[in-house]
Order: C-alpha cells, then sequence, then structure tokens
C-alpha cells in the first residue's frame, strides 16, 4: 500500500461534506505492464459523476520540482485510466494557499489550461472544497 500524502484524510473528509461518497482509498489501475495506485476514487449521485483524485502536497524549497512531479503523475495516470477503459475524471488536489500562490503565475495557468487538467481546490483547516476547476 502506497504512503498517504500527509493531507490524504483531509481531502477524503472534504469530499464527504461535498456530498461525494469515497469509493476507494488508493485506486489501482493496471495496464501495459504499469501498476498505479490513484490517492482516491470518489463517486456523486450513485454513478453519476465518478472521480479519481490525486492529493499532491507541495512541500519543500521548489515549487518548479513539485509541479514538475505533480504534472507528470497526473499526465502518466490520466494516460493510463483512458487505456484500460475506466471511466473516471481525474482531478489533481491541491491546497488553497498553493493555488493561491502558484497556480495564478501566468505560465503556470497557461500550462494547466493547456494540458486539460482539472483541479481540486480544498482548505484543509476547514476540510473543504474549495473548487473543482476543469
Amino acid at each position: 500500500m502506497p504512503q498517504k500524502d500527509i493531507h490524504h484524510d483531509t481531502v477524503k473528509r472534504a469530499l464527504l461534506k461535498d456530498g461525494w461518497q469515497v469509493t476507494r482509498d488508493h485506486l489501482s489501475i493496471k495496464y501495459g505492464g504499469l501498476h498505479v495506485q490513484i490517492d482516491l476514487a470518489a463517486e456523486k449521485g450513485g454513478t453519476v459523476q465518478k472521480t479519481a483524485i490525486e492529493v499532491k502536497v507541495f512541500e519543500g524549497t521548489s515549487f518548479v520540482s513539485n509541479f514538475e512531479k505533480a504534472v507528470g503523475q497526473y499526465s502518466v495516470y490520466r494516460f493510463l485510466l483512458k487505456k484500460a477503459r475506466v471511466e473516471r475524471e481525474l482531478f489533481l488536489a491541491i491546497t488553497e494557499a498553493v493555488y493561491n500562490k502558484f497556480f495564478i503565475l501566468p505560465a503556470v495557468r497557461e500550462y494547466v489550461t493547456e494540458q486539460e487538467m482539472s483541479l481540486l481546490i480544498f482548505d484543509p483547516q476547514h476540510e473543504e472544497v474549495i473548487a473543482w476547476i476543469k
């Protein structure tokens, strides 16, 4: 079992508050010899909305290094979800503080838009979803 990010359970509780049912801790995806674990799987409205959520903690001294790792994982996970025909929309979960400090930078915004990344912004102190950005 992969190690949980420090905000894993926080995002889980925020999803529950937001009306989601968390269906899996660590959604396992296997395809073409690769095996990955996406942090959370959740559903809303029965099977109407299905999502997979990768929680990312941007700690340390280099935002760029953290960003490269996060977008790399996101890209690989989205590819594997598609190829394995797992019909879930992938979201990258980040704190409101990280979003407001770094994800508003023009280059980051442009990259996220161009790559069609979906973000889940959450408040770790109140354990609440702030926004779903597609």
